[in-house]
């Protein structure tokens, strides 16, 4: 398995499976009480939808839930916001296959969200209303800016609910037995109910919801995989050595990440690819104040620990000691069955049988719910706050006016997305998923951080340089192994690294550097006046 591959699974949850047949049973076993499960999670949601409807009548209320959010709240609906299916699904599997060296996947959004917590949240929080685009434009001229910010935004969003949405509708067809087309539009479907009639509300609580019924079940897993050891760690990891085909070299660097170079590109992208996604800086606006965004993100921190260590040091090691031997999950060939992703669903039916297996592929599709929601209401709020209200009407329109904007354009975000979606179903989303986070981390982190800490920031330095981080991350992509050679079919990748991150990231802070220094423009000194008075104030 390619590094790229290895990047899908992760990033954009990348479940199409590798026959029907392979996908039979897990569906088989999981269609009666799964689909019990799956009603109530849906009946749940619309309920949060319905309450939460009632309550969403204003602009603030529908992009930031009125600021009521506790920190405490908020930081469960970031760790739900971020801990996708793919970390159940996508994680699990990947240690199961490769072991230690997957604990990049786990330690590089904890420190983008440290990143968050000592540089970004209080400044970011202070400094703007509802998107990063207004933190963006506090001190450069605002149309030119809001519309590159809130296109590169909408790349993002749009890029990462296309992954999301591809990698569901495989999930519900691998363990409902639905048509593809069908999966996703259903979750299309119930996503723009969630954000049209509730919000930044209802789109918080499904996210809290589902982050609570998440650690529910995966400290379940993890006790019930320990008791089978009778609670001896080491017991079990020598089970995996002896068993796994690299030996006791699963717990050692290597067996994922060989190249250094592609290792530290990944790194960078992962780490700052998360400071820059619009959909989880989004919830600082949510708490009330500043001090409460710092902790609410501390409480994400904690919990994605939590999470993450139960699946890391337990739970994918614990699979590999009770399926290995158990032919039940094997198909003709000696492979797992429904391929690497199932590894969670197999153990789940493995320690707890058919009811548990239906209670994880409903807690699997609550995790995609809460995502896709998040990413949705982030794509509709660049195109009528930041677009609409803030390029187009220059901040002339009225709260009603711009909500009613923003439904509409959640509609057509969503529909788009799942257009997408069902275009792009036979293809390889590694490309989609390595652009989300090359686009995130060369376009908004180095705009977002320049923009609250460097006084030489000006417009045309953002703008072009921004633009230029855009176009060598989306090439460099396209050069490389995943594009050139995984769809392409060419023999040997031009770029030969699958992430660009190491030479897109500080391209793009060059450029806006360069660009911003030989700016002598007047509205470049108006833009290091603007600065000066904010850190005055």
């Amino acid at each position: 398995m390619s590094l790229a591959h290895k990047f899908l699974i992760i990033s954009a949850l990348s479940l199409a499976p590798s026959s029907v047949s392979a996908a039979e049973p897990a569906a088989r076993n999981a269609k009666g009480i799964g689909i019990v499960f799956f009603v109530l999670v849906v009946l749940v949601s619309l309920a949060i939808t319905y309450w939460s409807a009632r309550r969403t009548k204003t602009a603030d209320e529908f992009y930031r839930a009125g600021g009521k959010i506790t920190g405490f709240q908020n930081g469960l609906a970031i760790a739900g916001d971020f801990m996708s299916a793919a970390t159940l699904l996508g994680i699990t599997g990947l240690v199961y296959m490769t072991g230690f060296d997957t604990i990049i996947y786990i330690l590089a959004p904890l420190v983008g969200m440290s990143v968050i917590v000592f540089l970004i949240a209080e400044p970011f929080r202070e400094l703007g209303r509802f998107t990063i685009t207004d933190v963006v434009s506090f001190r450069l001229r605002e149309q030119p800016i809001r519309i590159f910010s809130a296109i590169a935004s909408l790349f993002v969003v749009v890029l990462y609910l296309v992954a999301q949405l591809v990698g569901a509708g495989a999930l519900i067809q691998l363990l409902f037995g639905l048509p593809y087309i069908a999966a996703v539009f259903i979750i299309g479907f119930l996503m723009m109910i969630y954000v049209v009639f509730g919000g930044m509300t209802a789109t918080t609580w499904v996210q809290i919801t589902k982050a609570v019924i998440l650690i529910f079940a995966l400290t379940f897993m993890a006790g019930a995989v320990l008791a089978r050891f009778d609670f001896n760690l080491t017991g079990m990891y020598r089970q995996v050595a002896d068993a796994h085909p690299l030996g006791v070299s699963v717990f050692e660097p290597g067996g994922l990440l060989k190249d250094p170079i592609s290792t530290l590109s990944l790194a960078l992208a992962l780490v700052f690819g998360f400071v820059g996604l619009p959909h989880v800086l989004m919830r600082l606006y949510t708490v009330p104040n500043a001090h409460e965004a710092r902790r609410s993100v501390v409480y994400s921190a904690g919990i994605f620990g939590y999470v993450n260590v139960l699946i890391f040091f337990i739970i994918a090691f614990g699979a590999y000691a009770l399926l290995a031997d158990k032919p039940e999950y094997r198909d003709a060939a000696g492979g797992l069955l429904g391929g690497s992703n199932m590894v969670a669903m197999h153990l789940a039916e493995e320690i707890g049988g058919e009811a548990f297996l239906g209670f994880m592929a409903a807690v699997a599709f609550a995790t995609i719910l809460a995502v896709v929601a998040g990413l949705t209401i982030a794509g509709a709020s660049a195109i009528s706050h930041d677009l609409y209200a803030g390029a187009i009407k220059k901040g002339e329109v009225s709260e009603q006016a711009e909500v009613h904007v923003s439904k509409i354009a959640t509609v057509g975000v969503s529909v788009f997305a799942m257009a997408l979606a069902v275009l792009f179903e036979k293809q390889n989303i590694a490309f989609i998923a390595s652009l989300v986070f090359a686009i995130s981390a060369s376009t908004t982190f180095p705009l977002l951080i320049l923009a609250l800490y460097w006084r030489g920031l000006t417009t045309r330095g953002a703008v072009i340089g921004g633009s230029l981080g855009l176009v060598v991350a989306v090439s460099l992509i396209v050069l490389g192994p995943a594009v050139w050679v995984g769809i392409l079919g060419a023999g040997k990748p031009i770029f030969p690294y699958a992430y660009p991150g190491i030479v897109s990231i500080p391209i793009s802070f060059a450029a806006i550097i360069l660009i911003s220094l030989l700016d002598k423009s007047e509205d470049a000194k108006i833009s290091k006046e603007k600065f000066d008075r904010y850190l005055l104030s």
